[in-house]
């Protein structure tokens, strides 16, 4: 744990002081609703900012690509997902609310610390903070929405949580980028940074902790189960474990690809971080938010009240995306790499708000930060471990003399591709057992010997 959250604990008792949230108005759930938002904004804006200025940090520090992606990706993701599971059984036990906005302050101030890095260490260890922050932050949100919004509406309103990272992508693309190319990439962490811990501050002071499960069908009434409880319920839902594998696939592809896709623009087509990030965060603002508002629409269509018909729908948009950066990373056409990301970045938001919500319906209340926990740590262990380093590591052996150019990093890039068809498969086969796996979730929450009996069901294969 950092210093600033080793300081900031003891100011803030992390006991649950529990309301019931049924007399929450309908204005108090929506202003939570958009605070949940704000924090994934600012939590997927601080994470893409430094793919951004990949390139520029790679060049100042002579850094190879397989270097500068442990350096950014790699160093976070570690602790993030380190810390993400004792983080969440935290979550399932104390505070929510107190525990967001203590890791946002953190996260935040170790963010603004990258900018002032002078060294390759300086770099690494702020990183590797920034990670152990962010660790609480997702997980927390998604089961305080869960307790302030009742399961038929828990999809949309954590498709309207899912809208940071849209937001997020634009601010860590576009205005980070117009920063980085003004004012240096160290200022651009700055101006990230100090917001945060603002904003830190007003969850804090301005949101209250609902009480666990109180609009569920079967209120949970048993004590919070250990972790291996926790895992053994998991992954005796196979819809749950497809579905935790669709998602964390799709991470591995859509934005490994992605991490790395400033930095192709560049060296492809010559093009600085101003420029790189300008053809991005429209895209990823205007496309990203129409995906997931589409998204969020079509999940309220009696056609889809069957969820899954959700995760089949969700599995068929993977596989035309991934057809479609087959086209985009082998043309060198400028042109239509801009016109064929309009139909690429927008499928890698859709997944998000649906797939939360029906992982939140398969789950417990009190398993809920755990489960988000394990879907976390396996997509990101594949979006900023696995996908950038191979990445790095295939673009520095493809290139001549092994100094990675322009080809080097195409070349590396289109060994991801196909892993998007291997995210769609799980989708669909997720849709098997899901309304099983979701009445299970219900009856042992309500019974907790529930969770017992299930131990005599088969296990997961």
């Amino acid at each position: 744990m950092s210093d600033v959250q080793a300081g900031a604990a003891p100011a803030i008792a992390l006991q649950e002081h529990a309301a019931p949230v049924q007399t929450a108005s309908l204005a108090e759930r929506w202003y939570v609703a958009i605070m949940m938002c704000l924090v994934y904004t600012l939590s997927i804006s601080d994470r893409y900012s430094i793919s951004t200025v990949l390139e520029p940090i790679r060049r100042e520090l002579h850094l190879s690509d397989a270097n500068i992606a442990f350096l950014t990706g790699v160093s976070l993701a570690v602790f993030y997902v380190l810390f993400g599971f004792p983080l969440s059984w935290l979550l399932d036990r104390r505070s929510r609310r107190n525990i967001i906005g203590i890791c946002l302050i953190a996260w935040s101030m170790l963010t603004a610390a990258t900018g002032i890095a002078r060294s390759y260490w300086q770099l690494l260890f702020a990183r590797v903070g920034v990670g152990v922050g962010e660790a609480g932050g997702t997980p927390g949100a998604n089961s305080i929405l869960s307790d302030f919004f009742p399961a038929s509406r828990r999809a949309m309103a954590l498709s309207v949580f899912s809208l940071g990272a849209p937001i997020g992508a634009w601010l860590g693309s576009q205005v980070a980028g117009g920063i980085a190319y003004r004012l240096g990439w160290r200022a651009m962490f700055l101006a990230l940074g100090i917001p945060g811990i603002l904003v830190g501050l007003l969850v804090l002071l301005s949101i209250r902790e609902p009480r666990r499960g109180c609009l569920d069908e079967c209120e949970d009434r048993g004590a919070s189960p250990s972790f291996l409880e926790t895992m053994r319920f998991l992954v005796r839902q196979r819809s749950t474990v497809h579905s935790i594998l669709a998602q964390s696939l799709t991470a591995l592809w859509g934005w490994g690809l992605m991490w790395w896709t400033p930095a192709f623009l560049m060296r492809s087509y010559s093009l600085n971080v101003a420029q790189a990030g300008g053809i991005l965060g429209p895209i990823h603002l205007i496309g990203g938010s129409l995906a997931m508002v589409g998204s969020t629409w079509l999940l309220s269509r009696p056609w889809l009240a069957d969820e899954r018909r959700v995760m089949r729908l969700l599995g068929l948009n993977i596989a035309l995306a991934t057809a479609v950066t087959a086209i985009i990373y082998s043309t060198h056409s400028l042109a239509l790499t801009k016109a064929l990301f309009w139909l690429y970045v927008p499928s890698i938001y859709v997944y998000l708000g649906p797939g939360f919500g029906i992982l939140n319906n398969l789950a417990q209340p009190r398993m809920r930060a755990m489960y988000c926990a394990v879907l976390l740590f396996l997509a990101n262990i594949c979006n900023l471990v696995i996908a950038p380093q191979m990445v790095g590591l295939l673009s520095d052996w493809f290139a001549p003399h092994h100094a990675p150019d322009a080809e080097s990093l195409r070349l590396a890039m289109l060994c991801l591709v196909p892993t998007g068809f291997w995210a769609a498969w799980h989708y669909w086969l997720s849709a098997r057992d899901l309304l099983q796996d979701e009445r299970l979730a219900a009856m042992a929450a309500a019974e907790p010997e529930t969770v017992r009996a299930a131990e005599s069901l088969q296990p997961f294969d």
